[in-house]
Protein backbone atom coordinates (compact mmCIF):
# COMPACT_ATOMS: atom_id res chain seq x y z
CA UNK A 1 0.00 0.00 0.00
CA UNK A 2 1.38 3.41 -1.00
CA UNK A 3 1.97 6.12 1.57
CA UNK A 4 -0.19 9.20 1.73
CA UNK A 5 1.55 12.54 1.17
CA UNK A 6 1.05 15.81 3.04
CA UNK A 7 1.92 18.88 0.95
CA UNK A 8 1.92 22.56 1.84
CA UNK A 9 2.02 24.62 -1.34
CA UNK A 10 4.97 27.02 -1.65
CA UNK A 11 2.82 29.53 -3.57
CA UNK A 12 0.19 32.07 -2.58
CA UNK A 13 -1.00 32.59 -6.17
CA UNK A 14 -4.47 31.14 -6.68
CA UNK A 15 -4.07 29.98 -10.32
CA UNK A 16 -0.96 28.03 -9.30
CA UNK A 17 -2.69 26.37 -6.35
CA UNK A 18 -5.80 25.40 -8.30
CA UNK A 19 -3.48 23.99 -10.98
CA UNK A 20 -1.76 21.97 -8.22
CA UNK A 21 -4.93 19.97 -7.71
CA UNK A 22 -5.21 18.87 -11.33
CA UNK A 23 -1.48 18.15 -11.51
CA UNK A 24 -1.61 15.95 -8.39
CA UNK A 25 -4.70 14.09 -9.61
CA UNK A 26 -3.00 13.32 -12.92
CA UNK A 27 0.53 12.58 -11.74
CA UNK A 28 0.65 11.31 -8.14
CA UNK A 29 -0.06 7.64 -7.47
CA UNK A 30 -0.30 8.40 -3.73
CA UNK A 31 -3.25 9.83 -1.84
CA UNK A 32 -2.50 13.49 -1.08
CA UNK A 33 -3.53 15.95 1.60
CA UNK A 34 -2.82 19.44 0.24
CA UNK A 35 -2.90 22.77 2.08
CA UNK A 36 -2.51 26.21 0.54
CA UNK A 37 -3.08 29.87 1.38
CA UNK A 38 -3.89 32.31 -1.41
CA UNK A 39 -3.42 36.01 -1.74
CA UNK A 40 -6.75 37.82 -2.34
CA UNK A 41 -8.57 35.93 -5.09
CA UNK A 42 -11.96 34.56 -6.11
CA UNK A 43 -12.50 30.89 -6.88
CA UNK A 44 -15.65 30.13 -8.88
CA UNK A 45 -17.40 26.79 -9.31
CA UNK A 46 -16.89 24.83 -12.51
CA UNK A 47 -20.43 25.45 -13.80
CA UNK A 48 -20.86 29.08 -12.82
CA UNK A 49 -21.17 32.24 -14.87
CA UNK A 50 -18.11 34.06 -13.56
CA UNK A 51 -19.35 37.59 -14.23
CA UNK A 52 -22.61 36.93 -12.38
CA UNK A 53 -20.68 35.84 -9.28
CA UNK A 54 -18.34 38.76 -8.77
CA UNK A 55 -18.36 42.52 -8.31
CA UNK A 56 -16.49 42.98 -11.56
CA UNK A 57 -15.57 46.65 -11.06
CA UNK A 58 -14.20 46.02 -7.55
CA UNK A 59 -12.28 42.95 -8.69
CA UNK A 60 -10.63 44.81 -11.58
CA UNK A 61 -9.84 47.82 -9.44
CA UNK A 62 -8.11 45.64 -6.84
CA UNK A 63 -6.44 43.37 -9.41
CA UNK A 64 -7.95 40.22 -7.89
CA UNK A 65 -7.31 36.93 -9.75
CA UNK A 66 -10.48 35.00 -10.59
CA UNK A 67 -10.01 31.26 -11.08
CA UNK A 68 -12.42 28.51 -12.14
CA UNK A 69 -11.89 25.25 -10.25
CA UNK A 70 -12.59 21.62 -11.19
CA UNK A 71 -15.46 21.18 -8.73
CA UNK A 72 -18.99 22.53 -8.80
CA UNK A 73 -20.68 24.59 -6.10
CA UNK A 74 -20.49 28.29 -5.33
CA UNK A 75 -17.89 31.02 -5.42
CA UNK A 76 -15.54 31.77 -2.55
CA UNK A 77 -13.18 34.59 -1.66
CA UNK A 78 -9.65 33.70 -0.54
CA UNK A 79 -7.11 35.87 1.24
CA UNK A 80 -4.11 35.27 3.55
CA UNK A 81 -6.49 34.68 6.47
CA UNK A 82 -8.13 31.77 4.67
CA UNK A 83 -6.73 28.23 4.82
CA UNK A 84 -7.61 25.88 1.98
CA UNK A 85 -7.38 22.11 2.18
CA UNK A 86 -7.77 19.34 -0.38
CA UNK A 87 -8.01 15.58 -0.16
CA UNK A 88 -6.97 14.02 -3.47
CA UNK A 89 -7.69 10.34 -3.10
CA UNK A 90 -7.04 7.31 -5.30
CA UNK A 91 -10.61 6.14 -5.37
CA UNK A 92 -13.71 7.13 -7.25
CA UNK A 93 -16.09 7.79 -4.36
CA UNK A 94 -19.86 7.59 -4.61
CA UNK A 95 -20.68 11.12 -5.71
CA UNK A 96 -23.81 11.26 -3.57
CA UNK A 97 -21.87 10.44 -0.43
CA UNK A 98 -21.88 13.29 2.06
CA UNK A 99 -18.92 15.47 2.97
CA UNK A 100 -18.38 14.04 6.45
CA UNK A 101 -15.37 11.85 5.74
CA UNK A 102 -12.92 14.56 4.67
CA UNK A 103 -14.24 17.38 6.85
CA UNK A 104 -13.78 15.22 9.97
CA UNK A 105 -10.19 16.29 10.80
CA UNK A 106 -11.10 19.99 10.55
CA UNK A 107 -14.08 19.58 12.83
CA UNK A 108 -12.04 17.48 15.27
CA UNK A 109 -9.37 20.20 15.62
CA UNK A 110 -11.97 22.89 16.25
CA UNK A 111 -13.97 20.82 18.69
CA UNK A 112 -10.81 20.04 20.65
CA UNK A 113 -10.27 23.80 20.86
CA UNK A 114 -13.70 24.09 22.43
CA UNK A 115 -15.41 25.49 19.31
CA UNK A 116 -18.86 23.97 18.54
CA UNK A 117 -18.18 23.49 14.82
CA UNK A 118 -20.46 21.13 12.87
CA UNK A 119 -21.18 19.94 9.34
CA UNK A 120 -24.49 21.55 8.45
CA UNK A 121 -26.59 20.92 5.38
CA UNK A 122 -24.75 19.11 2.63
CA UNK A 123 -21.37 20.80 2.51
CA UNK A 124 -21.02 23.73 4.94
CA UNK A 125 -19.13 23.83 8.21
CA UNK A 126 -20.68 26.24 10.69
CA UNK A 127 -20.20 27.70 14.15
CA UNK A 128 -23.39 28.74 15.91
CA UNK A 129 -25.20 28.83 12.58
CA UNK A 130 -22.58 30.93 10.78
CA UNK A 131 -20.58 29.46 7.91
CA UNK A 132 -16.78 29.35 8.11
CA UNK A 133 -16.11 26.65 5.52
CA UNK A 134 -17.62 25.73 2.16
CA UNK A 135 -16.71 22.37 0.63
CA UNK A 136 -16.93 20.89 -2.85
CA UNK A 137 -16.08 17.58 -4.45
CA UNK A 138 -15.84 15.79 -7.76
CA UNK A 139 -14.62 12.59 -9.35
CA UNK A 140 -11.86 13.48 -11.80
CA UNK A 141 -9.29 11.37 -13.63
CA UNK A 142 -10.61 8.29 -11.82
CA UNK A 143 -9.98 9.80 -8.39
CA UNK A 144 -11.84 11.80 -5.76
CA UNK A 145 -11.13 15.45 -5.08
CA UNK A 146 -12.76 17.06 -2.05
CA UNK A 147 -11.63 20.48 -0.95
CA UNK A 148 -12.75 23.26 1.32
CA UNK A 149 -12.00 26.71 2.61
CA UNK A 150 -11.54 27.71 6.24
CA UNK A 151 -12.19 31.34 7.13
CA UNK A 152 -9.68 31.71 9.94
CA UNK A 153 -8.97 35.45 10.05
CA UNK A 154 -10.19 36.67 6.67
CA UNK A 155 -11.18 40.22 5.81
CA UNK A 156 -14.96 39.75 5.75
CA UNK A 157 -15.56 43.22 4.29
CA UNK A 158 -13.40 42.35 1.28
CA UNK A 159 -15.23 39.04 0.92
CA UNK A 160 -18.55 40.90 0.86
CA UNK A 161 -17.28 43.49 -1.64
CA UNK A 162 -15.77 40.92 -4.01
CA UNK A 163 -18.81 38.61 -4.12
CA UNK A 164 -21.49 41.22 -4.52
CA UNK A 165 -22.62 41.18 -8.17
CA UNK A 166 -25.53 43.17 -9.52
CA UNK A 167 -27.85 40.20 -9.98
CA UNK A 168 -30.39 42.10 -12.05
CA UNK A 169 -27.84 42.36 -14.88
CA UNK A 170 -27.84 38.64 -15.67
CA UNK A 171 -30.33 36.10 -16.94
CA UNK A 172 -28.80 32.65 -17.12
CA UNK A 173 -29.20 29.06 -15.98
CA UNK A 174 -25.84 28.79 -14.23
CA UNK A 175 -25.76 27.64 -10.62
CA UNK A 176 -25.72 30.67 -8.29
CA UNK A 177 -23.86 30.97 -5.04
CA UNK A 178 -26.02 31.07 -1.95
CA UNK A 179 -24.99 33.93 0.32
CA UNK A 180 -24.80 32.94 3.98
CA UNK A 181 -23.82 34.59 7.23
CA UNK A 182 -20.11 33.96 7.64
CA UNK A 183 -17.69 34.01 10.54
CA UNK A 184 -13.97 33.65 11.22
CA UNK A 185 -12.67 30.78 13.34
CA UNK A 186 -10.43 33.25 15.18
CA UNK A 187 -13.49 35.00 16.60
CA UNK A 188 -14.42 31.84 18.51
CA UNK A 189 -11.05 30.72 19.88
CA UNK A 190 -10.68 30.45 23.66
CA UNK A 191 -7.17 31.90 23.36
CA UNK A 192 -5.13 33.59 20.58
CA UNK A 193 -3.83 31.23 17.92
CA UNK A 194 -1.97 32.12 14.74
CA UNK A 195 -2.98 30.68 11.38
CA UNK A 196 0.39 28.93 11.18
CA UNK A 197 -0.26 27.26 14.55
CA UNK A 198 -3.69 26.24 13.30
CA UNK A 199 -2.07 24.70 10.22
CA UNK A 200 0.20 22.69 12.51
CA UNK A 201 -2.81 21.40 14.45
CA UNK A 202 -4.64 20.41 11.26
CA UNK A 203 -1.64 18.57 9.82
CA UNK A 204 -1.13 16.76 13.13
CA UNK A 205 -4.78 15.69 13.24
CA UNK A 206 -4.64 14.35 9.67
CA UNK A 207 -1.50 12.44 10.67
CA UNK A 208 -3.41 10.67 13.45
CA UNK A 209 -6.16 9.69 11.02
CA UNK A 210 -3.75 8.57 8.28
CA UNK A 211 -0.74 7.09 10.14
CA UNK A 212 1.16 6.29 6.92
CA UNK A 213 1.24 9.95 5.81
CA UNK A 214 4.57 11.55 4.92
CA UNK A 215 5.49 15.18 4.28
CA UNK A 216 6.37 15.99 0.70
CA UNK A 217 7.83 19.09 -0.93
CA UNK A 218 7.22 19.80 -4.62
CA UNK A 219 10.32 19.13 -6.71
CA UNK A 220 11.62 21.62 -9.26
CA UNK A 221 10.03 19.49 -11.99
CA UNK A 222 6.70 19.48 -10.13
CA UNK A 223 6.75 23.27 -9.90
CA UNK A 224 7.66 23.68 -13.57
CA UNK A 225 4.85 21.38 -14.71
CA UNK A 226 2.31 23.04 -12.40
CA UNK A 227 3.43 26.42 -13.74
CA UNK A 228 2.98 25.18 -17.31
CA UNK A 229 -0.53 23.91 -16.53
CA UNK A 230 -1.33 27.21 -14.83
CA UNK A 231 -0.11 29.21 -17.85
CA UNK A 232 -2.11 27.13 -20.32
CA UNK A 233 -5.32 26.85 -18.30
CA UNK A 234 -5.88 28.27 -14.83
CA UNK A 235 -4.40 31.70 -15.50
CA UNK A 236 -6.25 32.24 -18.78
CA UNK A 237 -9.37 34.22 -19.65
CA UNK A 238 -10.59 31.30 -21.75
CA UNK A 239 -10.87 28.97 -18.73
CA UNK A 240 -11.82 31.43 -16.02
CA UNK A 241 -14.35 33.52 -17.96
CA UNK A 242 -14.80 31.92 -21.38
CA UNK A 243 -16.05 28.63 -19.92
CA UNK A 244 -19.07 30.38 -18.43
CA UNK A 245 -22.46 28.99 -19.53
CA UNK A 246 -24.61 30.95 -21.98
CA UNK A 247 -26.01 34.11 -20.41
CA UNK A 248 -27.83 37.34 -21.16
CA UNK A 249 -26.51 40.59 -19.75
CA UNK A 250 -28.49 43.80 -19.59
CA UNK A 251 -27.22 47.07 -18.19
CA UNK A 252 -28.20 50.71 -18.60
CA UNK A 253 -25.77 53.61 -18.42
CA UNK A 254 -26.83 57.13 -17.55
CA UNK A 255 -24.59 59.70 -19.26
CA UNK A 256 -24.68 63.40 -20.11
CA UNK A 257 -25.79 62.46 -23.62
CA UNK A 258 -28.69 60.35 -22.35
CA UNK A 259 -29.48 56.79 -21.34
CA UNK A 260 -27.63 53.98 -23.16
CA UNK A 261 -28.89 50.42 -22.68
CA UNK A 262 -26.87 47.33 -23.58
CA UNK A 263 -28.34 43.87 -24.07
CA UNK A 264 -25.83 41.09 -24.76
CA UNK A 265 -26.14 37.37 -25.40
CA UNK A 266 -22.86 35.65 -24.56
CA UNK A 267 -22.06 31.99 -25.16
CA UNK A 268 -18.79 30.39 -24.02
CA UNK A 269 -17.30 33.83 -23.62
CA UNK A 270 -18.17 35.00 -27.15
CA UNK A 271 -20.68 37.80 -27.78
CA UNK A 272 -23.34 36.32 -30.07
CA UNK A 273 -25.87 39.13 -30.04
CA UNK A 274 -25.84 42.83 -29.13
CA UNK A 275 -28.72 45.27 -28.95
CA UNK A 276 -28.14 48.89 -27.98
CA UNK A 277 -31.04 51.17 -27.06
CA UNK A 278 -31.45 54.57 -25.43
CA UNK A 279 -32.46 58.19 -25.82
CA UNK A 280 -29.08 59.39 -27.09
CA UNK A 281 -28.67 61.04 -30.51
CA UNK A 282 -26.48 59.54 -33.21
CA UNK A 283 -25.53 60.31 -36.82
CA UNK A 284 -24.69 56.67 -37.56
CA UNK A 285 -26.71 53.50 -37.67
CA UNK A 286 -26.28 51.83 -34.28
CA UNK A 287 -26.52 48.47 -36.05
CA UNK A 288 -23.00 49.08 -37.44
CA UNK A 289 -21.60 49.01 -33.90
CA UNK A 290 -23.84 46.10 -32.85
CA UNK A 291 -22.56 44.03 -35.77
CA UNK A 292 -18.93 44.91 -35.03
CA UNK A 293 -19.30 43.72 -31.42
CA UNK A 294 -20.77 40.35 -32.43
CA UNK A 295 -18.38 37.40 -32.59
CA UNK A 296 -15.73 38.87 -30.30
CA UNK A 297 -14.61 37.75 -26.84
CA UNK A 298 -16.59 39.26 -23.99
CA UNK A 299 -13.38 40.66 -22.60
CA UNK A 300 -12.81 44.33 -21.60
CA UNK A 301 -9.70 44.87 -23.71
CA UNK A 302 -11.28 43.24 -26.78
CA UNK A 303 -14.49 45.26 -26.43
CA UNK A 304 -12.50 48.47 -25.90
CA UNK A 305 -10.48 47.88 -29.07
CA UNK A 306 -13.60 47.39 -31.20
CA UNK A 307 -15.22 50.52 -29.73
CA UNK A 308 -12.12 52.58 -30.50
CA UNK A 309 -11.77 51.11 -33.99
CA UNK A 310 -15.42 51.96 -34.67
CA UNK A 311 -14.94 55.54 -33.38
CA UNK A 312 -17.58 55.00 -30.71
CA UNK A 313 -18.07 58.74 -30.08
CA UNK A 314 -19.65 59.02 -33.53
CA UNK A 315 -22.44 56.81 -32.13
CA UNK A 316 -22.78 58.15 -28.60
CA UNK A 317 -21.16 61.57 -28.47
CA UNK A 318 -18.92 62.68 -25.62
CA UNK A 319 -18.94 59.57 -23.44
CA UNK A 320 -15.78 58.13 -21.88
CA UNK A 321 -14.57 54.83 -23.29
CA UNK A 322 -14.24 53.29 -19.83
CA UNK A 323 -17.89 54.13 -19.09
CA UNK A 324 -19.07 52.25 -22.17
CA UNK A 325 -16.84 49.25 -21.50
CA UNK A 326 -17.91 49.09 -17.84
CA UNK A 327 -21.58 49.07 -18.88
CA UNK A 328 -20.99 45.95 -20.97
CA UNK A 329 -19.82 43.86 -17.98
Amino acid sequence: MMNMLSIFSPSNYAPFNIACEEYILKNFPEDVFLLYINNPSIIVGKHQNTLAEINYEWVREHNIPVVRRLTGGGSVFHDPGNLNYSFLMNESEDFNRNFERYTKPILAVLQELGIPAILEGRNDLTINGCKFSGNAKTNAFGKTLQHGTILFSSNISDLTAALNPREEKFNDKAVKSVQARVTNVSDHLPYPLSLQDFVTLVRAKVRTMYPDIQDYTFSLRDKEEIQALMNSKYDTWEWNFGKSPRYNLCHSLKTKVGIIEFYLLVNKGIIEEVNIYGDFFTNREISELENALCGIEHKPETVAKVLKDMEYKSFFGEVKLEEIVKAMF
